[in-house]
């Protein structure tokens, strides 16, 4: 079980970090760097997911704060047993003219893994958000292969109340069968998915220079104003890694936090 609260605030012509709790085995670092957003830094120190874990992580950016939450290192869901399964539970907020970053590095699912995670955002009309979640299908370079397990991915964001971007993923059962389908992964060792919510006037101009860094790894769209969304597929974590980092520049239109290249 673990327990993560961060909040920033605009204070004094940058955002500062305004209060801070942990609890069980989630910590936050809060690390000095360059630029005008306060950066956490989350680390799960039990060193991965199983079947009953719980993690809660909420994040939140006050008026005109800029706030980025990442992580230190891929987090793992192992093999859990039958009946069991790992919960997390994000949830994101921003005020006007407030922006936050879920950057959290890759998730790799082992096989027989049970995981299932909810992000939740409220923003202010205003407000900013930059949100992705990486998936590593089993360590390539150790030859790992998943062929069974369970992973669900819901998320929801709201702008002023509404519901502006939904999406669901729900891997169960043979998930190898489900990766081959050519309609769904094809083959492909690892995947992202990424949304882009904010103004119009700094959302839309993204759009073609996303595509641009994304190349043939993926596709981004524009549902609505105001709101990108992409996908990202590879052989495996390398290759995916190498191809999303610009990407996320692009969008962030700045770099990523350091621990993303160490």
């Amino acid at each position: 079980m673990g327990e993560i609260a961060v909040a920033a605030q605009y204070r004094d012509g940058a955002s500062r970090l305004r209060n801070l709790r942990q609890a069980g085995c989630a910590k936050a670092l809060t690390p000095r760097h360059d630029g005008d957003e306060c950066l956490a830094v989350t680390i799960n120190t039990a060193g991965g997911l199983t079947g009953g874990d719980r993690l809660d992580i909420s994040g939140e950016a006050d008026a005109g704060a800029r706030l980025a939450m990442t992580t230190q290192a891929a987090e793992r869901a192992y093999r859990a047993q039958p009946g069991e399964i790992a919960e997390v539970s994000v949830r994101l907020s921003a005020d006007s003219g407030g922006r936050i970053g879920w950057l959290p590095q890759e998730t790799i699912l082992f096989d027989g893994c049970a995981l299932r995670r909810r992000i939740e955002v409220d923003l202010a009309p205003d407000a900013t958000l930059l949100a992705v979640e990486a998936c590593v299908l089993g360590r390539a370079a150790m030859g790992e292969v998943v062929t069974e397990g369970i992973f669900e991915d819901q998320w929801r964001v709201r702008r002023d109340g509404a519901l502006v971007y939904a999406d669901a993923l729900r891997l169960s059962g043979d998930i190898r069968r489900t990766v081959e389908n050519p309609a769904a992964l094809g083959g492909a060792g690892a995947f992202a998915s990424i949304c882009l919510i904010g103004p119009q006037s700094t959302v839309d101009p993204l759009l073609a220079p996303a595509r641009k860094a994304i190349g043939e790894t993926g596709g981004a769209s524009q549902p609505r104003p105001g709101v990108l969304a992409a996908r990202l597929v590879a052989r495996n974590g390398f290759e995916l890694r190498r191809a999303l980092i610009p990407v996320l520049g692009v969008l962030r239109e700045r770099p990523l936090p350091a621990v993303w290249t160490y």
